[in-house]
């Protein structure tokens, strides 16, 4: 009982109702609690899980527990209701309605295994969940070819399902160089078929695609001048279209760019205290889980924004197959991509323990994370010292969230006065050569780079080795 238990509160704490779950409160009707469990079954095998389930006693737009009278174990016109459903359902679905106790009300959970083979149908008829709403399954042809495929040949992931056909030519040169650039060996006569690039029918698949050398996969990171998608896009950066591993370690690095250290003097005796704008291992967690986590099955790409207040981070897909909400937020993951989390994990970028999401909750809350239905949304807040009534209300690009000590911003704007004169004199300096002649750090001189160029000020053209700077 105590597991019947758990599993409704894990269920009725989903933000949503799926096509595999449904949430109701005191509802019955003899003919559409069979036509629910049709289409429940059918939309469990769609989402990939084993079952799918229907819970009463529940407020469906609160998920407040407010009990039922809802009865299985009755007779409905001189016969048992659970009979009459089970001789209506085609094939046999083995359901069970279970009665449980929560808070001293009462909860119906009514437990449908997916549809096996072929469409579960009731009264000769096959239903399915669009959204919310259950819907006759022949209204809808592409559900029902969607539906008939898993049955056939199983969920589609980024390994059964092959690349467009015009992404059937691919190089790997950028994959065997960061395989190297971590000390492991990538055996080119056997890397196809290790790290699962190829289709049953020896095709390349999505998992190729996200690593080959060129792709048509858009990853940006998109920088607004105020607080929201309705202020203007200061700019944009373009990771994309390349090996996944290249791009996010790159977006990494962005990362670590921006986050300026800041100089608080509040409460100061002796030593000032340095703070970073964000949490950065809270950020780098965020980034890994959103490009293991990610549905690459639509070759739609973890998004970036960056605004004057905070980073927000959205992978498409919303929960694996499996996972719960409380498992999500314990750490105990299930990869939505199983293989590229071994990928991941073979490379050493991530880790199974778990620690990626406590990490953010850790840092920033459980309100950091917004699990919707088909997509998740991590926001890394910036902590702000001194922030001016200017920087608060206008916003002036990533620079405008740096509220440094004005002593500090004194520093900083000499700086970058310092490295535009360099620019002036030398377009192909070098941040090396920059840094030594200021008598500062590398990092130092590519933080200030990067914000002068968030800034619309410099422009870097060309590669890193052999480009050069253009001053706006």
């Amino acid at each position: 009982m105590a597991i019947s238990e758990d599993l409704i509160k894990n269920l009725i704490s989903l933000p949503h109702e799926y096509e595999w779950l449904d949430i109701k409160g005191n509802w019955f009707s003899k003919e559409e609690i069979g036509e629910y469990i049709s289409a429940i079954s059918n939309g469990a095998a769609l989402c990939g899980r084993e079952y799918g389930y229907v819970v009463w006693g529940v407020d469906d737009a609160s998920h407040e527990i407010i009990g039922t009278t809802v009865n299985f174990n009755k007779d409905i016109d001189h016969e048992p209701y659970k009979h009459y459903l089970a001789r209506n359902l085609k094939p046999s679905v083995t359901f069970e309605a279970e009665d449980v106790l929560i808070d001293g009300k009462r909860i119906v959970l009514l437990t449908v295994p997916a549809a096996k083979s072929v469409p579960t149908k009731f009264a000769s008829q096959a239903f399915i969940r669009i959204g919310s709403s259950k819907e006759k399954l022949s209204k809808f042809p592409e559900w029902e070819i969607r539906l008939l495929n898993v049955l056939s040949n199983g969920i589609p992931t980024i390994v059964n399902t092959a690349a467009p056909d015009y992404a059937q030519d691919l190089t790997f040169e950028k994959l065997f160089m960061y395989y190297g650039a971590k000390g492991i060996e990538l055996r080119r006569e056997t890397f196809k078929k290790s790290l699962k690039l190829l289709t049953t029918d020896g095709r390349y698949n999505i998992m190729a695609l996200l690593l080959s050398d060129v792709n048509d996969i858009p990853i940006r990171v998109s920088v607004f001048s105020g607080k929201s998608k309705a202020d203007t896009l200061f700019s944009v950066k373009e990771y994309g279209n390349s090996c996944i591993l290249y791009a996010m370690d790159k977006i990494l690095e962005y990362g670590d760019a921006i986050n300026i250290i800041q100089a608080d003097e509040r409460g100061r005796i002796s030593e000032r205290k340095d703070v970073p704008l964000f949490d950065y291992e809270a950020f780098h967690e965020a980034i890994l889980n959103a490009f293991i986590h990610n549905k690459w099955l639509g070759l739609n790409a973890p998004m970036i924004s960056v605004f004057t207040d905070r980073i927000e981070i959205v992978s498409h897909g919303g929960l694996g197959f499996e996972q719960d909400m409380e498992g999500f937020f314990k750490g105990v993951s299930i990869p939505v991509n199983e293989v590229l989390a071994s990928l991941f994990l073979q490379l050493r970028l991530s880790e199974r323990s778990g620690r990626g999401v406590p990490k953010i909750v850790e840092a920033y809350g459980r309100d950091s994370i917004s699990i919707e239905k088909n997509f998740i949304v991590v926001t890394i807040p910036f902590n702000r010292i001194n922030v001016t009534p200017f920087e608060l209300n206008e916003g002036v690009g990533i620079e405008a969230i740096k509220g440094t000590q004005k002593g500090s911003q004194k520093s900083t704007q000499k700086s970058s006065q310092k490295i535009l004169s360099l620019i002036s004199e030398n377009a192909w300096i070098t941040t090396q050569e920059m840094a030594d002649i200021l008598g500062i750090s590398r990092r130092a001189v590519a933080k200030q780079l990067a914000n002068l160029q968030i800034k619309g000020i410099v422009k870097r053209v060309g590669p890193d080795k052999g480009g050069y700077w253009e001053i706006f």
